[in-house]
């Protein structure tokens, strides 16, 4: 048994200590909006943010999260009924194309505008690592500029 702190509810769930915290999010929490990509850790699909951080869930064990962190998934990246600068640029920009790995590219690039408002082109580039089987790095980094206030105004 653990309990855990999501989207600013206390959970219990019963699990196994070495259960991926993706799997508990997916599976017990029912926070279906985090995505299972690679399993490694390398894709990010699985990004949530843990005390402010990005973090790759699908290898991290349950037992290595307390109940004093602040785990947010895209669920709870915006106050409900509102969205989240990013979600709006993401919209505005017409950003993902098949969608999957988008929650991850969320959830990553909310926590570098919460660590750097205002990254250059070249942080983001360095910070988001995530991958993106359709190719929309381009669209990415634009609603992140625009997110950010340091891109153009429009998608032309």
């Amino acid at each position: 048994m653990a309990k855990l702190n999501v989207n600013g509810r206390v959970v219990d769930v019963a699990v196994e200590d070495d259960t991926p915290l993706l799997w508990v999010i997916r599976e017990q929490v029912g926070l279906t909006g985090t995505k299972y990509g690679c399993g490694v850790a390398q894709c990010g699909a699985c990004t949530v943010h843990i005390d402010g951080q990005a973090i790759r869930s699908c290898t991290l064990p349950v037992s290595a999260v307390t109940e004093a962190q602040k785990i947010v998934t895209i669920e709870g990246l915006a106050p409900q009924g509102t969205q989240h600068p990013l979600q709006k640029a993401w919209v505005e920009l017409d950003v993902p194309q098949c969608g999957f790995c988008q929650s991850g590219m969320l959830m990553a690039a909310a926590a570098l505008l919460a660590q750097n408002p205002k990254p250059s082109e070249a942080e983001i580039r360095t910070e988001i690592t995530n991958i993106c089987r359709c190719g929309t790095y381009n669209r990415v980094l634009a609603g992140i500029q625009r997110a950010a206030g340091t891109g153009p105004a429009t998608s032309g």
